[in-house]
């Protein structure tokens, strides 16, 4: 692993990361009459896909913007310029990332079908409509009524299965406004954030923009290597990051498994894991260091399982770290969907040896090859035994790989450090299937009152 190729600057990257920001800038203050500062951010970022294929569109979207007389397809031709920006700054961060670890990456499969059924045109369009009235408002000028606007559409999205995901994204980024408004009063306002679910939602509309390569299927040994869990105060996934070993010989490929569940604030901690048992029996295999069979699994072309059951039995024992020395390093990593390619989505599993881990008042880091490499011990899960003080004492770190405010970092789901003179290895999702650690049976058990008191409330409000 060439660790030291991830301190060395990547070509282009700080201007196109700059055209971003100049033009997220101008969604401040909303772009139905940009003051002249504002609308050079939307000129820059014309000017930054002039040598591409959109530049004709994006130069008309930007002069259309500047002169205050934008429409939805000029809004729409912004947003797309600013994915590709941010697409390009993805692909050569990938490519680097790909330099150092060494591991092949396969071809990028062809786009499949539209997503959504013709019906939901109409609701598409409603969608944009809202979001194009965001943008010419600008986030210092939402009120609770043009948030409010996104109600009905969402409510109207979401008992079709083909709109649920923009359905959920809409819902989530009027949340996150709602709880600001009004605009003009905020002190500080998440601008990339904002513009980056903003932009998102708007090409998430248009037609095909969901549709994706037909599933395969796997058959053979899928080897678990840890546990990546995100945690919002109404919603938790866990996505569990493995090698998969096809029975026909093939070669191994990255591979992840996600379950989502809605949540209640009360429940937080290991507590976590009771909402997603159900969904995926896969977190019992990790738990337990157990490997898991699978008989043709659907699995898409960006490596993702589409978990069923009824395809999985558990396995041998598997220990993770095992895993990380023998199988990861010759894993052909998926390619990434494009509209998937943003530089916050990079989340490559590595396995980091050999380092000299050091704790100071910025955090925790690892010294490799003479550069330090942050740790994002802010991601560690609560709901697990892993804490920054195990990271801070350990030898060795299976970690994802990721890349936030100009600098890779590490997030790291396991790690293996000397106690007593006996390596000791410890999981972030350890408590995964259950556990009889101390602090989180009593979290599983505050939990577990939690969630039953949930359910007879629910109970009682459906037979009324």
């Amino acid at each position: 692993m060439r660790a030291d190729l991830l301190f060395d600057p990547a070509d282009g990257l700080d201007e196109a990361l700059a055209a971003v920001d100049a033009f997220d800038a101008a969604l401040v203050g909303g772009l139905l009459r940009p003051q002249p500062g504002r609308a050079a951010g939307v000129v820059e970022l014309a000017d930054a896909v002039a040598g591409t294929p959109l530049a004709a569109r994006v130069a008309e979207a930007a002069d259309k913007t500047v002169a205050g007389a934008a429409g939805e397809d000029h809004f729409v031709a912004l947003a797309a310029a600013r994915a590709a920006l941010l697409g390009s700054v993805h692909d050569a961060l990938t490519a680097r990332v790909t330099e150092v670890v060494g591991r092949p990456v396969a071809e990028e499969a062809a786009p499949g079908g539209a997503g959504g059924a013709d019906h939901a045109a109409n609701l598409l369009a409603a969608a944009r409509s809202w979001l194009s009235d965001l943008a010419r408002a600008g986030w210092q000028g939402i009120d609770h009524e043009l948030v409010g606007g996104a109600a009905p559409v969402v409510s109207a999205m979401l008992p079709d299965p083909a709109l649920r995901r923009q359905a959920t994204l809409l819902d989530g980024f009027a949340a996150e406004l709602a709880a600001s408004c009004p605009g003009a009063t905020l002190e500080r306002i998440p601008v990339r954030r904002w513009a980056d679910l903003w932009s998102r939602a708007l090409l998430l509309t248009l037609p095909g923009a969901t549709g994706t390569p037909a599933a395969e299927t796997a058959t053979g040994r899928l080897l678990p290597l840890g546990i990546d869990v995100q945690e919002h105060a109404t919603a938790v996934q866990a996505q569990v990051h493995a090698v998969f070993e096809p029975a026909d010989g093939g070669a191994p490929r990255l591979v992840r498994a996600a379950a989502s569940a809605p949540k209640p604030d009360t429940v937080v901690g290991a507590g976590l894991w009771q909402l997603l048992r159900p969904h995926l029996s896969l977190l019992t295999a990790v738990g337990e260091g157990r490997a898991m069979d699978l008989d043709a699994m659907p699995v898409t072309a960006e490596g993702d399982l589409i978990w069923d059951d009824a395809h999985a039995r558990m396995g041998e024992p598997a220990d993770s770290l095992a895993t990380a020395r023998v199988a990861l390093p010759t894993a052909v990593a998926a390619a990434t969907a494009p509209l998937d390619r943003h530089p916050a989505r990079i989340a490559v599993p590595v396995l980091l040896e050999g380092y000299e881990a050091e704790q100071d008042d910025d955090g925790v880091a690892f010294r490799i090859a003479g550069h330090r490499l942050p740790v994002d011990t802010d991601r560690i899960p609560a709901a697990g035994p892993l804490t920054a003080e195990a990271v801070a004492t350990s030898g060795t770190c299976i970690a994802l790989l990721r890349w936030d405010a100009g600098e890779f970092h590490a997030q790291p789901l396991a790690v293996e450090r000397t106690v007593r003179k006996k390596a000791v290895a410890v999981h972030a999702g350890a408590w995964a299937g259950g556990t009889t650690d101390k602090a989180g049976v009593r979290a599983e058990k505050a939990a577990t009152g939690a969630v039953d008191a949930l359910r007879e409330r629910a109970g009682r409000l459906l037979r009324k």
